[in-house]
């Protein structure tokens, strides 16, 4: 080896090794995020009711499909209306797996995740390279068009038609006891499924994978010039995100033990676009404000109008109106979501503070 080349090796060795230490720390601190939003979730469900726990169980299960299609939306700046359709694969994955083989439900789940993911890369595939309208069209026609095959003749018997898949129940296992909270279980569970998702995909995005995927999406040709093969990258990321969509149908399905087409019309895939909007677009933090909007906020809408004494007539549209209500105040108060809304406030903390601490006292001053 040159003198040359020795030099040439020093600075790209401690690039490396730079590289390596940052991605630990990052892992690191990703796992201690987890390990105390698991502490935080586990104190709030032991101190919420069944109807508590069940509402924690929606949000955390709705947070993992909406992180998934945070990453092909909001990082890679593809548009898709199919996610209800890929939840649907999933949770009907799952009811099939406890119905006719009775495997344990970790691998039922993991098990929804593979065939979804596999769906995703078909999907993936075919739609790499459209764009804009083109993409949402596609997406859109296969969100519709999925769900009804479980009406189809050949597959009325397999699949239960529009009455869909009785579930069975997820009985708590017997080392908590005879008289453990059925809801607090599948809240549990939910919540698992949705801080590992999270946990997962924070270190994905954080990697080469998301800087990948953002120059995709900021400019494709110069991506494309610099050797990134922009078709993969998108198929990899609807894979990603699809895979996410079947586990929040798995847990969908164990929550509410149930797999029907019902279950997942078009406007559940607008309300998970609805999400990572007001969450804010290319946020995993995001991902989660907007579940619990969709979640709380209809719930809320809902006790207001049964409170209200309002006619019938009235009281039945006024938690829609409600809902859209706040849905426009929280877009238009927070341009960037709640998660960037909450970004610049921390921001204007930190610098008032910064400035606080800079001011000179009296007594320096003299």
């Amino acid at each position: 080896m040159t003198g040359a080349t020795r030099r040439a090796s020093g600075p790209v060795r401690a690039a490396v090794r730079a590289r390596l230490v940052l991605g630990r720390y990052r892992l690191a601190r990703h796992a201690l995020g987890a390990v105390a939003a698991l502490a935080a979730l586990y104190l709030l469900t032991g101190a919420a009711g069944p109807y508590r726990d069940l509402q924690i169980a929606q949000a955390a299960y709705l947070t993992c499909a909406v992180a998934g299609l945070t990453v092909l939306t909001g990082l890679g700046g593809q548009i898709s209306l199919g996610h209800g359709a890929f939840m649907a694969v999933g949770a009907y994955t799952t009811a099939l797996l406890l119905i006719h083989r009775a495997w344990p439900l970790a691998a039922v789940l993991v098990a929804a995740v593979v065939v979804t993911a596999a769906v995703g890369t078909v999907v993936g595939a075919v739609a790499a390279r459209l764009h804009g309208p083109y993409l949402a069209g596609a997406t859109l026609a296969f969100a519709v068009g999925l769900p009804g095959l479980a009406g189809y003749t050949p597959l009325l018997d397999l699949l239960g038609g529009q009455n869909g898949l009785a579930v069975p129940p997820a009985a708590p296992p017997a080392a908590l006891g005879e008289t453990f909270p059925v809801e607090r279980w599948q809240a549990w569970m939910a919540c698992l499924g949705a801080v590992l998702t999270l946990f997962l995909l924070a270190n994905l995005t954080r990697g080469r994978f998301g800087r990948t995927l953002r120059a995709t999406r900021d400019d494709e040709i110069a991506a494309a010039l610099h050797g990134v093969r922009v078709a993969r990258v998108r198929i990899a990321a609807t894979v990603v995100s699809a895979a996410c969509a079947g586990l929040a149908g798995g847990l969908l399905a164990v929550v509410t033990a149930l797999a029907a087409p019902g279950a997942f019309p078009l406007t559940l895939s607008l309300q998970l676009i609805a999400a990572i909007v007001i969450g804010g677009p290319g946020s995993l933090a995001g991902a989660a404000w907007g579940a619990l909007v969709l979640v709380f906020v209809p719930a809320w809408a809902s006790d207001v109008a049964q409170r209200a004494d309002l006619s019938h007539n009235v009281a039945s549209n006024l938690p829609l109106a409600l809902y859209g209500l706040v849905l426009i105040v929280v877009t238009l108060a927070f341009p960037r979501g709640v998660q960037g809304g909450l970004r610049v406030a921390w921001a204007a903390l930190s610098r008032a503070a910064l400035a606080r601490r800079r001011r000179p006292t009296r007594g320096a001053t003299g």
